[in-house]
């Protein structure tokens, strides 16, 4: 079994890894809903921030339900990531100028005066994920052994061993 602080590490890399997350919020009528958001910087162990429009419609889901997961997949690897959280919207102008990227203009496009897609672009929201519960597959082995993992699986009718599935709990997490 690893320790706390290799698995936050392990979490790190994993998600770095993978540039998009499904962030998945619950509608108004009860139904869950998943859409791509690129994983923005990385201030703590298992915290997430995304950015999104001021008017996004996944921020009255978000003031409805703050309950969110985001799930990370890697084809290449197989290894996979899914974070559920608490999300909060961040409106602070200073923490959007310290996350604030350039390429944010892609998604916002200058529309004459203050929604230029600079940091002060009053559209620019954050959306803060707190972590509560972490579940993972790490995969050590090289891509080659996977591969006949897989094929291994598909012949024998077996679960391939293609990695470990690690969880990383709250206690983990609130001592980060």
């Amino acid at each position: 079994m690893t320790t706390s602080q290799k698995k936050l590490e392990e979490l790190d890399r994993l998600i770095d890894g993978i540039e998009t997350a499904m962030f998945t919020t619950r509608r108004h009528d009860g139904h869950l809903v998943s859409r791509p958001m690129a994983t923005q910087e990385r201030i703590g162990d298992a915290d997430l921030w995304f950015v999104t429009d001021a008017d996004a419609s996944k921020l009255d889901e978000l003031v409805m339900d703050p309950h969110v997961n985001c799930s990370y997949y890697n084809n290449k690897t197989r290894e996979w990531v899914s974070v559920s959280g608490v999300a909060r919207i961040v409106r602070d102008k200073k923490k959007i100028r310290q996350l604030y990227k350039p390429d944010w203009r892609i998604w916002f496009a200058d529309e004459g005066g203050e929604r230029d897609g600079s940091a002060d672009d009053p559209r620019l929201t954050l959306i803060f994920v707190e972590a509560d519960s972490v579940v993972y597959m790490k995969n050590d082995k090289p891509r080659p052994l996977v591969l006949w993992e897989v094929i291994k699986g598909i012949v024998t009718k077996s679960e391939p061993d293609v990695g470990e599935v690690r969880h990383i709990g709250g206690g983990e997490l609130a001592d980060r």
